[in-house]
């Protein structure tokens, strides 16, 4: 059946136009007001808008509707009110009132805070973001909305990424004007998140303790074919898989999300859907609706999508580019180069805010990506590695060479590619990132952040390079405000920055050795883990910096590092318990019946003077015997340092102890299975294999 994408796209969605249709002049205008600057909407105007919002979502069939918002637990959370109130005589009236839309209250005990409140002030507030549309999923209207304390703080992950938006507009407005920009009134970073993941099929899952629990295989040796002919990349969309994307699609245009791309990853069974570049925050709310619809969607369809980092050894993991970038109301992206960039003095004070920012808070970004889900994919398998640096193409790095050293640049003449087919027309060739290991590139007109993991909110990411990039603009801005020749001072700031700031650029193979060595000697942060970098997160600079522009305050620093620290010690403590219970109730079973077998089939052969095959089974019972001590032994100590695992220890000890025992232990546990399974008959295997998993959609 054709689905008409006009007809349908923000069909479920209040959006612009809907209330411009619907509202009466008055109310439409201070909307407007409200998500352009920020005013405060009144009492009357509120009321009508509820009212309108309630008509609308019930002709759309809503009989519920809920505050949808992100707390720090990494997904969504949402209650759901009916609009009825009782009105007599057993009757009921559809209702939903200024109240309803604009605020609401949360007994907010069970959810993480870090510290901020005890249990006994365990409210929580919701409140409306009209930044963000409202819209109709699953017959209840959603409502999105921040969650903060009863003193204010932030208890969600949008809050301050609305902060940060706010400081960002600020600064870059001051720069825009030096510039003569006086038309420009509001400046939207924006984002395109691609989205990969793994699909396979619900048989295949519900057999597996460990992705059930983890997310991921904490045991399964290598398949004979994984990714090394990359003929799954871009392949033929099998089609189970094509009737998924194509009911995501849909279900996401209704959303009014930009889905655009979909395609095979490299990975067997790993895919990827990439939206069109839309204002940062409604990104990010639409991404989180995206991984909800993946996996709603993919249960309909008998699969189940896995959105861990790395939910299988040995091939690719699943991350989530973030194409950050910078929009003016008046459409001009402001890292567009231009024809000759050298000459543009605006995107070249931009490109330069965004590499100081870089390099000042390399512990930022890394604290931004930080999990112990994303620890396991950074650094293999085409990932970024730890190590924070830039990638900037040819072109601009030969721009900012020349601009350090003081002489004129020559632009070389763009090459062409050849590509051997006559008919078609020759292909300029693209100065711009071709590094797919560099973990913040330049791609034309915005900067790829490719260390964020597949699961994570990108709200995350983007509310730390919007503040660190509008604190060297705030910087730029005051200096350029105060000088005598504008043009002087601007070609001394930029000049003075690339000297200050080269070091975070690194055109080469991220991978290498050479390149820590490099990186070592330049000072660049090598955060390899979670627990390395999250201590960083209170340090005074990064505390100055977000209450400077009210970002943060020192207390929702702390409370996130601590909220962060303890989901990383609760998912590898989890992850170790699943482990024990897979070894104890499925592998050592197994391996107990396959040396069974083995001790029988040689006996057997003995009492019929069978000699010349002996040495296979004894061969196979001397290696399986062997490796089954070892894995028991093992098992012993991963049991025995899991009872160790103190809940009431301090958030950073207790992740130490998951990061150099726990994980430690149960990768030890996990290289005595895997060897024994590629030694066992497939028939004492009592859980699915790799190559079950990996190819389990056969069509």
């Amino acid at each position: 059946m054709s689905v008409n994408i006009p007809e349908i796209f923000g069909s479920m969605v209040f959006s612009d136009k809907v209330m411009k249709e619907r509202l009466p002049e008055g109310a439409y205008n201070a909307v407007r007001e409200a998500i352009d600057n920020g005013t405060p909407l009144s009492h009357e105007n509120a009321k009508i808008i509820a009212s309108v919002m309630k008509e609308w979502a019930i002709e759309k069939g809503a009989t519920h509707f809920t505050h949808w918002f992100q707390p720090m637990t990494g997904i969504t959370a949402e209650k759901h009110d009916s609009f009825i109130e009782p009105a007599g005589n057993g009757e009921v009236i559809m209702k939903f009132s200024e109240k309803s839309l604009v605020k609401g209250e949360s007994d907010a005990s069970s959810f993480p805070s870090g510290g901020l409140r005890a249990t006994f002030e365990a409210r929580g507030y919701t409140a409306w973001d009209p930044t963000s549309y409202a819209f109709v999923k699953d017959g209840s209207l959603y409502v999105p909305t921040a969650f903060c304390s009863y003193g204010g703080e932030a208890l969600d992950k949008k809050t301050p990424l609305l902060r940060s938006l706010e400081t960002f507009n600020r600064e870059a407005l001051r720069i825009l004007k030096l510039f003569g920009k006086e038309n420009v009134k509001k400046v939207m970073p924006t984002c395109g998140s691609e989205q990969e993941y793994f699909l396979i099929d619900k048989s295949v899952y519900e057999k597996r303790l460990d992705l059930i629990h983890c997310g991921r295989t904490l045991f399964g040796a290598r398949p004979s074919k994984g990714q090394e002919l990359e003929d799954h990349y871009y392949g033929a969309i099998k089609s189970r898989v094509s009737a998924f994307m194509k009911e995501l699609d849909t279900e996401l245009w209704k959303l009014g999300v930009y889905a655009k791309t979909k395609h095979n990853e490299v990975a067997p069974a790993q895919h990827e859907l990439a939206p069109v570049f839309t204002s940062i925050n409604i990104a990010s709310d639409q991404n989180q609706l995206t991984m909800e619809l993946m996996k709603s969607v993919a249960n309909k369809h008998g699969l189940v999508c896995l959105l861990h980092e790395k939910p299988f050894a040995s091939v690719n993991g699943s991350g989530k580019h973030d194409n950050w970038s910078i929009s003016t109301d008046t459409n001009e992206n402001l890292l567009d180069p231009g024809a000759t960039p050298s000459e543009n003095a605006q995107f070249l004070l931009f490109l330069v805010a965004v590499i100081s920012a870089v390099d000042k808070h390399q512990d930022l970004l890394r604290i931004s990506v930080a999990s112990a889900g994303n620890d396991h994919r950074l650094g293999a398998d085409e990932a970024p590695p730890a190590i924070i640096s830039i990638y900037l193409g040819e072109e601009l790095e030969g721009i900012l060479h020349a601009i350090e050293s003081g002489r004129e640049y020559n632009a070389k003449k763009k090459s062409e590619l050849k590509i051997g087919v006559s008919v078609l027309p020759p292909i300029p060739k693209d100065s711009t990132d071709r590094n797919r290991t560099s973990p913040f590139a330049f791609t034309g007109n915005k900067f790829e952040f490719r260390m964020v993991g597949s699961s994570l909110n990108i709200a995350c990411p983007n509310f730390i390079i919007n503040t660190i990039v509008a604190d060297e603009l705030k910087e730029f801005a005051d200096k350029l405000e105060n000088a005598t020749d504008f043009n002087t001072e601007l070609n001394k700031l930029i000049k003075a920055k690339i000297k200050e700031h080269k070091r975070i650029l690194f055109s080469g193979n991220n991978y290498s050795t050479e390149w820590k060595k490099e990186a070592k000697k330049r000072g660049l942060l090598n955060l390899q883990s979670t627990v390395d970098a999250l201590p960083l997160y209170n340090q005074t600079k990064n505390v100055e910096l977000f209450e400077k522009h009210k970002v943060l305050s020192g207390s929702e620093i702390h409370s996130r590092m601590e909220i962060l620290l303890e989901n990383y010690s609760n998912i590898v403590h989890i992850e170790a318990l699943t482990a024990i219970d897979i070894a104890r109730k499925h592998i050592i079973p197994s391996v107990l019946a396959y040396q069974t077998f083995l001790l029988k089939s040689h006996d057997l052969k003995e009492k019929c003077g069978v000699k010349f095959s002996r040495k296979m089974e004894e061969d196979l019972l001397g290696k399986i015997s062997e490796l089954a001590e070892k894995f028991y032994e093992s098992l012993q100590k991963l049991d025995l340092d899991e009872k160790k695992y103190n809940k009431t220890w301090p958030n950073l000890k207790k992740a130490k102890f998951c990061k150099s025992v726990l994980l430690k232990e149960m990768q030890s546990l996990r290289n005595y299975a895997d060897q024994m399974e590629l030694l066992m008959g497939k028939e004492y295997i009592n859980f699915p294999t790799y190559e079950d998993i990996l190819y389990s959609v056969k069509y």
